[in-house]
């Protein structure tokens, strides 16, 4: 087999792995709009909080709780995940 075949096959598959378990709750333009500072740190209040996840698409809210259900997605985000279900994200 040809050697430049076979890295040309690893880089693709780990591109495509890294793809994968990137999601909505690791993308900044996702999580942004319910934080208030840059560093998305502090979440904002309970009502504002509810006004961008009403506001959000209903394929990005699904994704999101996706991810807020499943345990080893949501680890890193638990205090936002418990938020959102709060509000009646997990409707």
């Amino acid at each position: 087999m040809n050697i430049r075949t076979v890295c040309l096959g690893a880089l693709a598959a780990s591109i495509l792995a890294g793809a994968a378990i990137a999601g909505a709750l690791d993308e900044p333009k996702m999580m942004a709009p319910f934080f208030t500072d840059a560093s998305m740190k502090t979440m904002k209040s309970d009502a504002d909080m509810k006004k961008v996840w009403a506001g959000m698409a209903k394929g990005d809210q699904a994704m999101m709780m996706k991810e807020c259900n499943d345990a080893a997605m949501s680890k890193p985000h638990a205090q936002f995940c418990e938020k959102l279900k709060a509000l009646g994200g997990s409707k």
